[in-house]
């Protein structure tokens, strides 16, 4: 992290009150350990106390990202907007796709094209609502050509995708897709590999399947989608 980047950093966590830091290794998960409660902050005092709801959490992480963020290289290859995220701040269940599409860059909201649509019907066919669940891509700007995400920029912006995930606490997370599962899980497997099985993820369980893209070109992987939604609705109801 750059000095530019630890300030933005130091900036968010004033807003929120932090008075200070913690050299506790605890206070520097990342991956797939949870980080601490992200409305129960440490003040210089020591003492701990809830600070905002997640709603006004996510407000103000995503001013923190900004409307023009130049982080890393995509602001300079044609990105129209950032696609922060979009749902019910306290949903217990969590998309995570892998970046905005062309509509998603047009509108700034994640999975609003074709594949949007389909996941809209994905998520009703388990007795939900889009408005009841919480959407958002590992990064948030558009790609060039839709290409696959660069590591360096997975390296800039998984963090603020990590910070999500850990003010909503979702009891349950979808990883949408190979990429969006490989990066969560720090694997090269494949997602035909890794589907069907549930994962320990920062505090909810994670559930990997084909992502609606892949759906729209494989209309027969649609049943193996159904079969992890059933088991992402039974998660749910264990709960």
């Amino acid at each position: 992290m750059n000095p530019d980047q630890l300030g933005e950093h130091l900036r968010f966590a004033a807003e929120l009150g932090v008075a200070g830091v913690s050299r506790d290794p605890a206070w520097r998960a990342r991956g797939g350990q949870p980080a601490p409660d992200a409305l129960a902050l440490a003040t210089a005092g020591g003492a701990v106390s809830v600070l905002r709801s997640p709603a006004e959490a996510l407000a103000a992480l995503k001013k923190e990202i900004g409307p023009d963020c130049s982080r890393c290289k995509l602001h300079t290859l044609g990105r129209k907007q950032v696609v922060f995220g979009v749902g019910n701040p306290e949903a217990r269940l969590m998309f995570v796709g892998e970046a905005p599409g062309a509509d998603e860059d047009l509108q700034g909201i994640p999975f609003v094209g074709r594949a949007g649509q389909l996941l809209t019907k994905i998520i009703e066919a388990i007795d939900l609502k889009r408005d009841d669940v919480y959407i958002a891509n590992v990064i948030k700007c558009r790609p060039p050509q839709n290409r696959n995400p660069e590591q360096d920029e997975v390296d800039t912006c998984e963090g603020f995708l990590f910070q999500q995930i850990d003010v909503i606490k979702p009891k349950v997370v979808v990883a949408l897709g190979s990429f969006a599962a490989r990066a969560l899980l720090r694997t090269l497997d494949p997602i035909s590999r890794l589907r069907g099985r549930v994962y320990e993820y920062r505090g909810a369980k994670l559930v990997p399947t084909f992502h609606p893209a892949y759906l729209l070109r494989n209309p027969a992987s649609k049943r193996e989608v159904w079969e992890d939604m059933k088991l992402v609705r039974s998660l749910l109801q264990s709960e």
